[in-house]
């Protein structure tokens, strides 16, 4: 019988994002010029305020509020009438030393000894229901928003839009797990207030329908814009008028959008954030690496579906478990367990190798603080650290490695698949 799934993507502009990209800014400046800088780093934003807090241990000295208002100016909040503006907010740092007990556990003499810094289980996954093995409804969502922000910087189409906006998108499927159609779109946009209550409702409906989503569409392959029909269900700003939005509007923290951030409700989380972490905290490199081993599983034909879960003991190198499910996908003739094992062999799972496979000692960090962490294209970028001050440096980084297909081979020859 048909089934439905939905997913949610929330926009650069919502107050949990915007605390994500401030902590994520930060990791990026303490490795850029550290690449050893162990952070935790929490943000907190509100109403004409910024809270940082966490722990470093590092070489670099941050001027930490102007990257905080560095990051709200590109994010879009620029006006007074926002309640929350980058010149103009209030931040307050109380970032301090991280514990030498945690850090014990951590370093070794060995590199390739590194402990975990934590423990936990993390959680990767593919499907291969789209061309960048992402489940469709997210993939959607996500691209609503990025649309959207799009258009509001551009300020021609649209000029009404402001940062904060959410999406969601609920999509029909077959017996065998199939994308049939889209049945249901939700979009919450911030907005000017630029007429009467029901004369802005019909405008931004309108424009929604007959702007976004046909630019939406073009970027689309020709599989998923046959999913569009006119039967779609929308819901546009279905409360009433979004005037008061972002931090003014909600308090937003960091790590508060952990399914947005990884595959929208598809497979499974561990429930560890990503934002604000460097790369000892499995929590995050390690669920990129398991990101990794799902999307290389099933390029390679091995399955159509797979999850791939790691769990680490808080300074052990080993992981203490490694769990594959192909939800009866698989290609080959073994059980789940076997190919558990198999990939164990192809994938280093210790925590200093994962950092080496993927550079994560790099500053790359900042870019997946919002429209997801996996699903993205890999791209060699130039990034300038501290411009126009004596401090300014340049740093040459791959973005969202652990998206690449570069294990395809070995899978391949491991399980015997042609």
């Amino acid at each position: 019988m048909p089934y439905l799934f939905t997913s949610e993507s929330v926009s650069e502009g919502h107050p949990d994002k915007v605390a994500d990209q401030i902590s994520d800014a930060l990791i990026d400046y303490f490795l850029a010029y550290d690449p050893a800088s162990k952070v935790a780093c929490e943000t907190l934003v509100t109403t004409g305020q910024v809270v940082l807090a966490g722990e470093v241990k590092s070489e670099a000295y941050l001027d930490v509020q102007d990257i905080a208002r560095e990051v709200i100016r590109k994010i879009g909040y620029t006006k007074s009438e926002y309640m929350f503006e980058a010149n103009s907010c209030g931040i307050l740092s109380a970032i301090h030393e991280q514990s030498p007990d945690i850090n014990q556990g951590v370093v070794r003499k060995k590199k390739e000894d590194q402990g975990a810094g934590d423990q936990g289980m993390m959680f990767g996954y593919a499907t291969n229901e789209t061309d960048n093995y992402m489940p469709l409804p997210l993939e959607l969502a996500h691209l609503l928003l990025r649309e959207l922000a799009i258009l509001r910087r551009e300020g021609k189409a649209i000029k009404y839009l402001r940062p904060d906006a959410k999406s969601q998108v609920t999509i029909e499927y077959s017996d065998d797990n199939r994308p049939q159609r889209i049945d249901t779109i939700v979009i919450s946009t911030q907005h000017d207030d630029f007429a009467k209550d029901a004369v802005m409702l019909k405008q931004i409906k309108d424009d929604v329908i007959n702007i976004v989503i046909p630019r939406v569409k073009k970027k689309l392959p020709k599989h998923v814009q046959k999913l569009f029909n006119s039967e779609i269900q929308y819901h546009v700003n279905p409360t009433g008028k979004f005037v008061i939005g972002g931090p003014h509007g909600d308090t937003g923290l960091t790590g508060r959008k952990i399914i947005v951030d990884t595959y929208g409700g598809k497979g499974a989380h561990g429930g560890g954030a990503f934002s604000g972490k460097d790369p000892s905290k499995v929590d995050r490199s390690a669920a990129y690496a398991t990101r990794h081993i799902a999307k290389n599983l099933v390029a390679a034909g091995l399955c159509d579906e797979v999850l791939v879960q790691v769990a680490y003991a808080i300074g052990v190198a080993q992981p203490v478990g490694l769990y594959v499910n192909t939800y009866g996908t698989s290609k080959v003739k073994l059980n789940d367990g076997e190919i558990a094992q198999k990939v164990a062999k192809i994938f280093d799972m210790r925590p200093y190798f994962i950092e080496q496979r993927f550079a994560l000692r790099t500053p790359i960090y900042a870019e997946t603080a919002a429209y997801g962490h996996m699903g993205r294209e890999p791209q060699v970028v130039e990034k300038i650290f501290n411009k126009g001050k004596a401090s300014e440096k340049t740093v040459k980084v791959e973005l969202f490695p652990w998206e690449k297909l570069d294990y395809v081979d070995a899978v391949k020859k491991a399980f015997k698949i042609a």
